[in-house]
């Protein structure tokens, strides 16, 4: 039988054990993120971003950082993160293999973009970003946002100054990139991040089509290459930020937004970084010498970006339905004029 004795002390007990149970719900929440980036670049493109995160989530969350190839090569990031090995990811589509219809837009697409700022409005304002959600929603993987880097360039050890020059050349660049790039006579060679920069000075490179010349100095590419081309095949690199689905859905709502608003800082910090990077050191910087292939030949290569769309819109619906979207934009900019497009 239950005594007023009991009853009492059972009942003071009640309080304290309703207390201790919400401790333990709230243990720290700890996430393993993997970036494409290596350190040197990863402290521009993530960690300013993910200290922030860290820093307001408190005793609530942290993210783990890991760069380039760490935890697993960049080609396997999406398995890693569709498995759960990986919580958090952030890469372009391409280089880190997803299996969706949209892969092949991320990173450089040829001449898809001119500026930085085609990015964000492409996917804000003319539906990519709808796309992009429901394609990775379909194989259990969050896209949380896209933003844009740097636009792409050739850095070589010997000068490029026509179409010609290319031939030959082993180059490291991205898949779809490379796809583009072989009708040139470019042989695309794919190798761990961090290995890019003895490749160039073994030989086993001739130079890189990953970045401008913001991240050749940043990550010590422009001490292993003689030449940078101004010609460029896109104008900015689209990247993303992915969550594991699981792991995003068991978020509290207001760490979920802490992670959107970091990601969109992120996004933010590189538009000024790599704009005003890329203008300081084509005019102030020593290591590397300008080449460029004249507009009368180049035009060749944007001609081809054409066909080249149109031979992606025909492998499915989906891949069209971007292409036009990509049509569309770049239409529109052309008929607005100065300063959206113009020369």
């Amino acid at each position: 039988m239950t005594t007023r004795r009991k009853f009492l002390t059972t009942a003071a007990a009640a309080p304290a054990a309703a207390l201790a149970a919400p401790a333990i719900a709230q243990s720290k929440i700890t996430w393993r993120l993997q970036t494409y980036a290596g350190a040197a670049l990863a402290e521009h493109v993530l960690d300013p971003a993910i200290k922030k995160f860290n820093q307001i989530a408190g005793d609530r969350m942290e993210i783990e950082v890991y760069y380039a190839d760490q935890l697993v090569p960049t080609g396997e990031l999406f398995q890693a993160l569709q498995r759960g090995t990986i919580d958090a990811v952030q890469s372009d589509d391409d280089s880190m293999a997803s299996p969706t219809e949209v892969t092949v837009f991320g990173g450089y697409f040829p001449f898809g973009s001119r500026y930085s700022l085609d990015v964000p409005v492409l996917f804000e304002r003319y539906g990519l970003d709808e796309i992009w959600k429901a394609e990775y929603e379909k194989v259990g993987v969050k896209h949380v946002s896209a933003g844009s880097w740097d636009p792409c360039h050739f850095a070589t050890k010997d000068p490029i100054n026509s179409l010609a020059d290319l031939k030959g050349k082993r180059i490291f660049t991205f898949p779809t990139a490379g796809r583009f790039l072989s009708q040139f006579g470019v042989v695309p060679v794919t190798l761990p991040w961090e290995d890019i920069e003895v490749a160039v000075q073994t030989g086993e490179l001739d130079g890189v089509a990953w970045s401008g010349i913001t991240e050749d100095y940043t990550v010590g590419w422009a001490d292993v290459t003689n030449y940078f081309l101004t010609n460029n095949i896109s104008g900015a690199w689209i990247g993303h930020f992915f969550a594991n689905m699981e792991r995003w859905n068991e978020l509290p709502d207001d760490l979920k937004t802490l992670f959107e608003v970091c990601c969109a800082d992120s996004h933010y910090y590189r538009q000024y970084w790599y704009w005003g990077g890329e203008a300081d050191l084509r005019v102030n910087g020593t290591k590397m010498e300008l080449t460029t292939i004249p507009d009368a030949e180049w035009a060749q290569v944007e001609d081809a970006a054409s066909a080249f769309w149109d031979e992606i819109a025909a492998e499915s619906e989906t891949k069209a339905k971007v292409v036009e979207i990509f049509k569309k934009y770049n239409a529109d900019m052309k008929a607005a004029g100065r300063p959206y497009r113009y020369g």
